[in-house]
């Protein structure tokens, strides 16, 4: 037992194993995006290994309609992992044994649901124990022959950016037990992106970098400025080639205006997994490629093992890399902006988080969230990202989002720094209007 993970979380999570091993199947329920892939694939394998028969559904999001879906199934044991926290009371209504493992900022006031929440335990879900994080201490309290599982809650924690100030809370721990297993080590991040230059460079957008990222002319200028062979991959590169370019694409994105607490995050530790090829980061990338394409069953697949739905996943995640840089080149123009907020409207569904992760850090005002929109199957979904800088002026996305779209007939939740919301088509301006006085009185509050 570690001091990073309370003593009452291993309690609630022995009893949430126990309850699992008194039915013979389970429905497990996960987000899309590559933190709820990787629980998803965690919960899977331990179903397996526990000789459980399983069904695994992977949501956009969880909403009323989507809430209806769970209540409707026919499954007597239901796991939800990252999600739930927003809709607790409907889900203790269920005639099942119901088990959230989540890390969002949610509702209290259940009475049989086992609900299993860092923020529950004086954790802070935003940094510290991140979906992934929550099924696999949950895969572990179901056996300790799991841990081998806890590589993919690395793409989990590193998908969610709880990696980038350093691992905090039941991450920790998850480091200290793989690490002391062989599974995780950790290597020193780099600006440079892994994989073969050209390639990379070209579709990097962490960090974007105006005049390189879906530039191959570009690409190749800066290589040429470092003497540095284009055919040449990141692992090829001699440690005085890595200080060359890494100096010159500091000095592109500081032309930019990226700011020092976003290079110090680009080069945060890279987690290296034993039994893969790829590390953490490019797991996290496949995953988010997959279920944002809506193809997460292959991200499942391949996170499983699966060597044809591996090879799938890469072509997937490609495609899905150029699709999301054609978007931030087209949006670096585009932004609006608020007196508080800036925003943009996604005509792609699938990516407006991912580009509003982008903006902010490398082509937005960096003293004002971003906000971006989507209309898709008859809502608007939307996605918001800040810093932690604005954080420290007080400004909290989770509320901000929530209340601004009730207001207009929909609900929304999530982190401070990172939230969600959805609402009934028309009511934009109305929503963004109030978002924007909302920020601005949390700011002038401060």
């Amino acid at each position: 037992m570690d001091d990073d993970v309370p003593p009452k979380l291993f309690s609630r999570l022995s009893s949430a194993a126990d309850v699992v091993r008194a039915h013979d199947n389970v429905h497990i329920y996960s987000h899309h995006d590559a933190d709820g892939i990787s629980a998803a694939v965690i919960l899977a394998k331990t179903m397996m290994r526990a000789g459980k028969g399983f069904k695994l559904t992977l949501f956009n999001s969880l909403n009323n309609d989507t809430v209806d879906e769970v209540r409707n199934c026919s499954a007597k044991c239901i796991i939800i992992a990252d999600m739930g926290a927003s809709y607790l009371m409907e889900l203790d209504e269920i005639d099942a044994d119901v088990i959230v493992l989540d890390h969002h900022k949610g509702e209290a006031g259940i009475a049989r649901l086992h609900y299993i929440n860092p923020h529950s335990f004086g954790i802070d879900g935003m940094s510290g124990g991140c979906g992934a994080s929550m099924a696999m201490l949950f895969s572990a309290a179901m056996s300790d022959e799991n841990w081998d599982l806890v590589q993919m809650a690395f793409a989990g924690v590193v998908g969610d950016k709880q990696h980038i100030k350093g691992l905090s809370g039941v991450n920790v721990y998850l480091f200290e037990e793989g690490n002391k297993r062989g599974y995780v080590t950790k290597a020193d991040g780099s600006l440079i992106p892994s994989g073969q230059l050209m390639s990379s460079l070209f579709l990097t957008t962490e960090p974007y970098i105006r005049g390189v990222s879906g530039d191959v002319d570009g690409v190749s200028a800066l290589l040429d400025d470092a003497n540095i062979d284009a055919s040449k991959s990141f692992s090829d590169l001699t440690d005085a080639e890595k200080r060359k370019l890494s100096s010159l694409i500091t000095a592109r994105l500081l032309g930019q205006g990226v700011t020092a607490e976003t290079m110090d995050e680009l080069v945060s530790n890279r987690y290296i997994l034993r039994n893969w090829n790829i590390d953490a980061e490019e797991f996290a990338y496949l995953f988010n490629s997959c279920g944002r394409s809506g193809a997460g069953g292959i991200g499942i697949g391949s996170g499983l093992g699966d060597k044809k739905c591996m090879s799938e996943a890469m072509i997937i995640n490609e495609a899905s890399r150029k699709q999301v840089l054609s978007a931030v080149k087209d949006l670096d123009s585009k932004l609006e902006q608020m007196e508080n907020i800036q925003f943009f409207e996604n005509s792609e569904s699938g990516f407006t988080g991912i580009l509003c992760e982008i903006a902010m850090r490398f082509i937005g005002d960096k003293n004002k969230p971003i906000i971006g929109y989507n209309v898709t199957e008859g809502k608007t979904k939307v996605s918001s990202r800040c810093t932690h800088h604005i954080l420290d002026r007080g400004v909290d996305l989770s509320v901000a989002m929530k209340t601004s779209a009730e207001k207009v007939g929909g609900g929304g939740g999530g982190h401070r720094i990172a939230s969600g919301a959805w609402f009934p088509p028309g009511n934009e301006k109305e929503f963004l209007k109030t978002l924007d006085d909302i920020i601005g009185t949390q700011i002038s509050a401060r």
